[in-house]
């Protein structure tokens, strides 16, 4: 109060009833110096001044109980009397916005005190407004969000504004996160560095516990996720923690949850939200703090329609849900990845080299419409390690990359093997099978079945047609059926035995 340049209209003095005279006191001098300043006395009680406990919950107390009114007043926060317990939780209750104000930082004069006016620092502990700061956060956020990009520089917007939110949530909350998308779109990689990630911010303790859902059936599901007792069926003979025991205080990422039976999916659910679960024949629940990474190239909201997936557990895992679009969708990302990817072979198989001509050869197929990638970067990684294997001296030719393009596409182009495929291409022949549309292909392979189950085509057509056949006066299903074979090149005679 003997700063000219800070006035200070009301001046709330927090105290305990013991030091009543030292607050008058206080009060007394404080107004001497200040006539224009209100001093409003306030009494807060604790019993022990170095208990962090009790002395946050009665400044919390004080804090709701007091009008703040932020429209008409600003208010600063005086951290530098008390002892340091006080002054923590001064500092955090203002942090958290339960004091809406800024901090005030005192301290005495230098020299001879008698001549000097102390010092005083406002401080706004909404760090964006620090440029110094906010420019170290902003880089140490673009750090990270390399990092989740494994340093790759990506150029697609929309993955670029995915991993910057990813960056956010990874840092500043344990809630689920689901990462969707197609095979191969590297979600089993995100989560490894989001692990990574909140490893190096010291943000987890424990380890990445990995499970591929699609190899979890039955019995074997629940003892490998919430583990057993010893003799709790046959074959058990130790106790066996479970993954998610394993994966306390760290990440367990579920790729491919939604291959997860109903029954794992229900203890699951309470395992998130309660942290505990009972292992297979136990009769004491076991607890596992773990964060949780699920994975999935399906719809999950239609296997909730279809009553695969539990709609609870689709809400509780559903908070932070990114999709992770395929290489296709990311055509534009295809020469920084082929570089990656010839580091990592680099790594394990020697460097390998491309020439300015050679690498604009694989990559103007790569980037066409030609390329499917339907394997996404799972795809685009085997490409790259063929061609650098097979490499002489260390040099991708030409001819290398013919022939990796002619391996993707034969590896692309549909294969007559389903039970469908294999049908009709038996009946209709190879040439006629390759010009038909794949839509037809599963009407016409039923038709046929019901054909060569049946005695007679009058038969025949009575299961094909009997809907709507009932809307016809005179039907005549054994015309209708002969003039939908015919359609393909197939008679009666042909499907019989």
């Amino acid at each position: 109060m003997r700063h000219e340049d800070l006035l200070v209209d009301r001046f709330e003095l927090l105290g305990q009833e013991k030091y009543r005279q030292l607050s008058e006191t206080v009060a007394q001098d404080a107004k001497r110096l200040s006539p224009e300043t209100e001093i409003v006395p306030h009494r807060v009680e604790f019993e022990d001044p170095w208990d962090f406990e009790e002395v946050y919950a009665a400044l919390l107390d004080f804090a709701r109980r007091y009008p703040f009114d932020t429209q008409k007043e600003e208010y600063l926060i005086h951290i530098t009397t008390g002892t340091h317990v006080a002054q923590i939780c001064l500092f955090l209750l203002t942090e958290s916005r339960h004091f809406p104000g800024r901090l005030i930082q005192t301290a005495p004069p230098k020299g001879k005190r008698e001549q000097r006016v102390g010092s005083y620092q406002i401080i706004d502990l909404d760090l964006s407004k620090y440029d110094t700061l906010a420019t170290r956060f902003a880089g140490e956020a673009a750090d990270s969000q390399a990092f989740l990009k494994s340093g790759i520089e990506t150029k697609n917007r929309k993955f670029n504004a995915l991993i910057e939110q990813v960056e956010r949530v990874s840092v500043r909350s344990r809630d689920p996160i689901l990462l969707t998308g197609p095979t191969g779109a590297g979600k089993s990689k995100l989560a490894r560095r989001i692990f990574e990630l909140k490893e190096h911010r010291h943000q987890v303790s424990g380890e990445l516990v990995e499970v591929n859902c699609a190899t979890l059936r039955g019995d074997a599901a629940m003892s490998a996720l919430f583990g057993h007792k010893k003799g709790s069926f046959t074959g058990a003979a130790s106790d066996r923690p479970g993954l998610l025991r394993a994966a306390h205080k760290g990440i367990v990422f579920l790729d491919e949850i939604g291959e997860l039976g109903l029954d794992e999916q229900a203890m699951l659910l309470r395992a998130l939200e309660e942290k505990r679960f009972l292992p297979v024949g136990a009769d004491a629940e076991v607890k596992s703090d773990f964060q949780l990474i699920a994975g999935t190239n399906r719809d999950l909201q239609q296997q909730v329609a279809k009553g695969r997936f539990r709609e609870d557990l689709l809400a509780r895992i559903n908070l932070w849900s990114f999709e992770l679009p395929g290489l296709a969708q990311r055509r534009e990302d295809i020469e920084p990845n082929l570089d990656y990817e010839l580091e990592q072979f680099a790594n394990v198989g020697g460097r390998v080299r491309m020439s300015k001509d050679v690498r604009q050869r694989f990559l103007k197929f790569a980037r066409s419409a030609e390329a499917e990638w339907r394997g996404n970067f799972r795809d685009l990684n085997a490409a790259v390690r063929r061609m650098a294997t097979l490499a002489e001296s260390g040099r991708v030719t030409a001819g290398g990359v013919d022939d990796e393009i002619e391996r993707l596409n034969a590896n692309w182009t549909p294969q007559a093997s389903s039970a469908d495929d294999l049908l009709i291409e038996a009946i209709v022949g190879a040439k006629a099978f390759a010009k038909m549309d794949p839509f037809d292909i599963p009407q016409l392979a039923n038709v046929i079945r019901v054909c060569q189950s049946s005695t007679s085509m009058a038969a025949a057509g009575k299961k094909l047609f009997r809907v709507s056949r009932a809307k016809k006066a005179n039907p005549n299903d054994s015309d209708r059926l002969r003039k939908y074979l015919a359609r393909f090149g197939v008679d009666w005679k042909s499907l019989r035995p």
